[in-house]
């Protein structure tokens, strides 16, 4: 999970960064994401497109936002991900379990749902059960309160 905290200050999402980490069944890393825009042969992709939430599909970054967990999965280093573990720090939306039901995870850990009963979410909540996915929270070991703190600092090094 700390790999997820640490990649999701790479968005530049100015109200939600979202990281993602899949680990093999030995818990090396296959793959990292963070949520932001497209990037492939697109110079200044966050400067490109909407980080609002406005109704208009033209600025609305729901419309054009890759999620932490598909970037992940994509990013996944030529490894094989068939019954690996997917650690991300939101809850995965109903079109991000699509993809990890595909790809062949079969563990989902993730640290906060803060809102478990939008659609998107008791979808995919429905998704995952029915594909016998392992859906487990986090449960941190021990005093976290300065990680946030140090991940932030962590942050304006990279």
């Amino acid at each position: 999970m700390g790999v997820a905290l640490i990649s999701a200050q790479r968005s530049k999402d100015p109200k939600t960064q979202v990281g993602a980490c899949i680990v093999n069944p030995k818990n090396r890393i296959v793959g990292v994401g963070y949520n932001g825009m497209p990037d492939i042969d697109i110079k200044h992709n966050d400067d490109k497109f909407p980080w609002d939430k406005q109704t208009h599909y033209t600025k609305n970054k729901h419309l054009y936002v890759c999620h932490a967990e598909m970037n992940a999965i994509v990013n996944k280093m030529g490894a094989d991900i068939q019954g690996c573990t997917l650690y991300t720090t939101k809850y995965p939306c109903n079109e991000c379990s699509k993809l990890i039901i595909q790809s062949g995870i079969k563990k989902v850990v993730f640290l906060e749902n803060k809102e478990p009963d939008r659609d998107i979410y008791a979808a995919s909540r429905i998704l995952l059960q029915t594909a016998n996915i392992v859906i487990k929270e986090h449960t941190p070991k021990g005093d976290l309160s300065g990680l946030y703190e140090e991940v932030t600092k962590l942050n304006t090094l990279l």
